[in-house]
C-alpha cells in the first residue's frame, strides 16, 4: 500500500457526529437494520419522520403525478409493464399464493405439548383461538407437504400493482382527507400520500379510529405514534390499549425484518415489547397472533448429526427434545416455508430426460465449469462459491449448457452484474443473461411454459448472497419439475437487504453439492480482499498505486480529502474520471455519511440550485424502484411527468410524489447500496465515528467494489484491523435450515 500521491491543506480538528442507523428493537440483541438498500421499507430510503421535516419538496412545481416510476424495458412498447410495476405484480402473485397456502393449513403441531412457561402459555392461547374462544384461528407452522402450484403466466401487458405498493398516487380526495387527520394529530401533513397508499380505501377513517396505524409508515417510531394518538384520542389513549400493543408488536416484527430476521424468538420479542412500554408483553403477543397479524411457530432444535431422542415411555422422548418458539410476519415466514418446499421439490424431482445433453455439457466444459456441469447433471440444486474471478465458471457452464441444447439462463442481482456476466458469456448475451427482477417480471428471460413455469432446464443465479426469502421463493416456485438450479456467489459479502440469509443457510444445511472455486482474484486488490475474507488485513505491495491509504483526523477532513480524491487525485494519478469512481461510507447520517459527502461532491462536480426536487440535470443518483434494490443512474431532466433518469442505459421516469422516497444523490453510497456492482475506482471513507459499525463483511464488500484502484480515507486507526479480525456477520434468526432438515437429506 502507499500513501496518497499528493498532500492537501489541513482542515483542522473537529468532533465527528454519530452515524445514523435505522432504529431496531434494542432487546433483540441482533443485527440492526441494514444500510440503505432500497426504497419503501424504512431502512432503504429516507422516509419523513413524524418529528422531523417531511422532505425537500417535490419535482418542480406545475408537474402532474405520473403513473410510472420504474425503468422502461429496453426495446418494449409503451403497453408493456415497466420493470417496477411488473415486479410488483409478480410480488402480488406470490402474496396471493401465500394466502392460498395459509388457507390450506389446518392442524397444529403436537410436539409442543410438553412446553412450559411462556411458551406453554402462548401455545395454550393459540389452541384457545382454534377452539373458537377467540375469533381467528392461527396455527403452528409444520404444514403437510403442499402440491406444486401452477405458476400463472406473466403476460406482457399492464396489470394493476398492489395498492400499498403501486407507483401511482392515491386519489387526491383520499390524500386530502388523510391530510386533515394528520393535521389534527400534529403529524406532518406531507405523510398523507404514504398513509393513504398504505391504508387504502377509507384511510382517514382507519387512521382516526386507530391512530397507531401510523406505525405502518416507514420511519415512524412508537413514541411518535403515541404522541399522534394522544392528540386524537385524549384520555382514551393508554399504554395497554389493544390497538397500541398490536401495532407495536407488528412494528417490532417489521423492524426485525429490516434487520434481516424472518422471525423472532419469543423471549426476544417480549423483551422488546417491555422496552416499548407494553404492560403485558405476553398478552400482547397472544392478542396479535389471535387477530391474525402475526404467526407463531415451534421449531425443533437438533444438532447436526445428533441421534434422534429415544422414546421409552409414551411421549417421554418428546419431553427431552428442545424446541424454540418464534413469532413472525406471515409474508416472510410463509415465504421461507415456500422456499423450503420448492427447494425440496427441485432436489427430489430430478429428471433424467436430458441426461445426454447434460453429458454433452460436461464434456464441453473445462476446469471448474466441468465440475459444476457434472454436479448439476446429477442434482437439482448446486451451490457454487467464489469471488469476482470465479464468475467465469458459471458463465462457462451457461455457454456449455446452451451449446448442448439445454434451455439455460443466468441472472444477477444488479444491471452492473448482468453487464459483467454478459462480457464473459460472449455471443448474444441478451438471450442468456438478465437480472432477477427482469426474469420475475417477464421483461427478460425465456418466458413461461403452458403450466406457467419458466421454460428452463437450468437457471444460474449469481450474487446469490443478495437473495432474500421472498425473491428466492418466487424464483424457486417458478422453476419446473426436473430443472436444475445453480446458486453462485461470494459468501463473504454482506447478506441480502431483505429478510433471510438464504445462501448462508443453504451452505450450512449441506443439503446439496457445494463447489468451491479455486480461481483467486488477481493483483494487489485481489490479494487484499482475499485476506480480509479470512480475517486478515495484509500489508499489500501496490507498485501501480492500486491501493492508497489517506489518513485523516476527523470527519471534516475526511469529506475534504474524499472530494479531492474523486475530483483531482484519482483522475490525474490513476486515469479514472470522477463518473467512474464510487464513494462508499458506512451510513447516511453523520458528518461523513452519504448525505454530507453527496452534498460536497455535488457542489464540486455538478453545482446547481437543485430545482427539480433537490436535483439538477447531470446529478449522479441512486434509484430504488422497489424495496431492496438500488440502481445507479443520473438525472436527465424533469417535466410534468416527473423526474427523468437514465439508469443502466434505460430511461426512467419517477413521478414527483415518489422522488423523495425513491431517489437519492449517488456519488456516495453505503456498502449495502453498492453490493453487486463494481467500479474502476472506489474511495472507501472510514471516519472515526464509524468504528463501531464496521464488520468483516462490510469491509470485504466495500473494498471489493474496486476493479483498478482503491483509496481508503482512514480515520478509525486500529478499529479497522480489529473489525476484520474479530467482527463477523451478525446473526439473523431464520428457519430455512430447520425447514430443510425435515425435507432434504444432508449431503457430505
Amino acid at each position: 500500500m502507499s500513501t496518497e500521491p499528493e498532500t492537501t491543506e489541513d482542515t483542522g480538528p473537529g468532533t465527528p457526529e454519530g452515524l445514523e442507523t435505522p432504529e431496531a428493537p434494542e432487546a433483540l440483541g441482533q443485527e440492526t437494520a441494514p444500510e440503505d438498500s432500497g426504497g419503501g421499507r424504512g431502512a432503504g430510503v429516507e422516509n419523513a419522520e413524524v418529528s422531523g421535516d417531511a422532505g425537500d419538496g417535490a419535482v418542480e412545481s406545475g408537474g402532474a403525478a405520473g403513473d410510472g416510476g420504474a425503468a422502461a424495458a429496453e426495446g418494449e412498447g409503451a403497453s408493456q409493464l415497466s420493470e417496477a410495476e411488473a415486479e410488483l405484480a409478480a410480488q402480488r402473485v406470490e402474496r396471493e399464493r401465500i394466502e392460498r397456502r395459509k388457507a390450506e393449513k389446518r392442524g397444529t403441531v403436537e410436539s409442543g405439548a410438553k412446553l412450559s412457561g411462556k411458551a406453554a402459555d402462548l401455545l395454550a392461547a393459540i389452541r384457545a383461538v382454534e377452539s373458537g374462544e377467540k375469533p381467528v384461528a392461527t396455527v403452528f407452522a409444520e404444514p403437510e407437504p403442499a402440491p406444486r402450484r401452477p405458476v400463472p403466466e406473466p403476460v406482457r401487458r399492464p396489470q394493476p400493482a398492489p395498492a400499498a405498493l403501486a407507483p401511482g398516487a392515491p386519489a387526491a380526495e383520499a390524500v386530502e382527507a388523510v391530510r386533515r387527520v394528520l393535521g389534527e394529530g400534529g403529524a406532518p401533513e406531507a405523510l398523507a400520500p404514504q398513509v393513504a397508499a398504505a391504508l387504502g380505501e377509507g384511510a382517514d377513517t382507519t387512521l382516526r379510529e386507530d391512530p397507531w396505524q401510523l406505525l405502518r409508515i416507514g420511519g415512524v417510531r412508537p413514541e411518535q405514534a403515541d404522541g399522534f394518538a394522544r392528540a386524537l384520542l385524549g384520555a382514551a389513549c393508554a399504554p395497554d390499549d389493544e390497538r397500541r400493543v398490536r401495532a407495536v408488536t407488528v412494528w417490532l416484527l417489521e423492524q426485525a425484518a429490516l434487520a434481516g430476521h424472518t422471525a423472532l424468538e419469543l423471549p426476544a420479542l417480549t423483551a422488546a415489547l417491555a422496552q416499548r412500554g407494553v404492560p403485558d408483553p405476553d398478552a400482547a403477543v397472544q392478542d396479535t397472533i389471535a387477530e391474525g397479524e402475526a404467526l407463531v411457530f415451534q421449531d425443533a432444535l437438533e444438532e447436526p448429526g445428533a441421534p434422534a431422542p429415544q422414546e421409552e415411555d409414551g411421549e417421554e422422548g418428546e419431553e427431552e427434545r428442545p424446541v424454540r418458539v418464534l413469532a413472525g410476519l406471515e409474508r416472510y415466514a410463509l415465504a421461507e416455508e415456500s422456499l423450503a418446499d420448492g427447494l425440496a421439490r427441485l432436489v427430489n424431482s430430478l429428471s433424467e430426460e436430458a441426461a445426454e445433453r447434460w453429458e454433452a455439457a460436461a464434456a464441453g466444459a473445462t476446469g471448474g465449469a466441468a465440475e459444476l456441469a457434472r454436479a448439476a447433471a446429477g442434482h437439482g440444486l448446486v451451490l457454487h462459491t467464489g469471488a469476482e474471478a470465479a464468475r467465469a465458471e458459471p458463465a462457462a457452464l451457461l455457454g456449455a449448457a446452451r451449446a448442448a441444447g439445454l434451455r439455460a439462463f443466468a441472472v444477477c442481482h444488479t444491471p452492473d452484474g448482468r453487464r459483467r456476466l454478459a462480457a464473459l458469456v460472449g455471443e448474444e448475451p441478451e438471450a442468456a443473461v438478465g437480472t432477477i427482477a427482469g426474469l420475475l417480471s417477464g421483461a427478460e428471460g425465456p418466458g413461461r411454459d403452458a403450466d406457467g413455469a419458466l421454460d428452463l432446464d437450468l437457471l444460474i443465479v449469481l450474487d446469490a448472497p443478495q437473495l432474500d426469502v421472498e425473491s428466492a421463493a418466487m424464483l424457486v416456485e417458478s422453476l419446473p419439475d426436473g430443472a436444475r438450479l445453480v446458486l453462485s456467489g461470494d459468501p463473504a459479502v454482506l447478506w441480502s437487504a431483505g429478510p433471510g440469509r438464504v445462501f448462508a443457510d443453504l451452505l450450512a444445511a449441506r443439503a446439496c453439492p457445494q463447489i468451491a472455486s479455486r480461481t483467486p482474484d488477481p493483483g494487489p486488490l485481489g490479494e487484499l480482499v482475499s485476506g480480509i475474507g479470512v480475517g486478515e488485513l495484509h500489508q499489500v505491495e501496490a507498485p501501480g498505486k492500486e491501493i492508497v491509504i489517506v489518513p485523516v483526523r476527523d470527519a471534516g477532513e475526511a469529506v475534504h480529502r474524499t472530494v479531492q480524491l474523486v475530483a483531482d487525485s484519482v483522475p490525474r494519478a490513476i486515469g479514472v474520471p470522477p463518473e467512474q469512481t464510487v464513494v462508499i461510507t458506512p451510513g447516511h447520517g453523520g458528518a461523513a455519511g452519504t448525505r454530507a459527502l453527496n452534498s460536497a461532491l455535488k457542489e464540486r462536480l455538478n453545482p446547481g440550485p437543485g430545482r427539480f426536487g433537490g436535483f439538477d440535470p447531470g446529478d449522479r443518483i441512486a434509484y430504488s424502484p422497489t424495496p431492496g434494490r438500488t440502481v445507479p443512474g443520473r438525472v436527465v431532466n424533469a417535466d410534468a411527468d416527473g423526474l427523468h433518469l437514465e439508469c443502466a442505459g434505460a430511461p426512467v421516469v419517477v413521478p414527483r410524489e415518489r422522488v423523495e422516497q425513491c431517489v437519492r444523490h449517488g456519488w456516495a453510497l453505503t456498502a449495502h447500496q453498492a453490493v453487486g456492482g463494481r467500479w474502476p475506482a472506489a474511495v472507501v471513507v472510514l471516519p472515526g465515528d464509524a468504528a463501531q459499525t464496521l464488520s468483516r463483511p462490510w469491509v470485504y464488500t466495500a473494498f471489493g467494489r474496486a476493479e483498478r484502484h482503491l483509496s481508503v480515507v482512514h480515520g478509525v486507526e486500529q478499529a479497522l484491523p480489529k473489525a476484520v479480525a474479530e467482527v463477523p456477520a451478525k446473526a439473523r434468526t431464520t428457519r430455512l435450515q430447520t425447514l430443510l432438515r425435515t425435507q432434504v437429506a444432508s449431503v457430505g
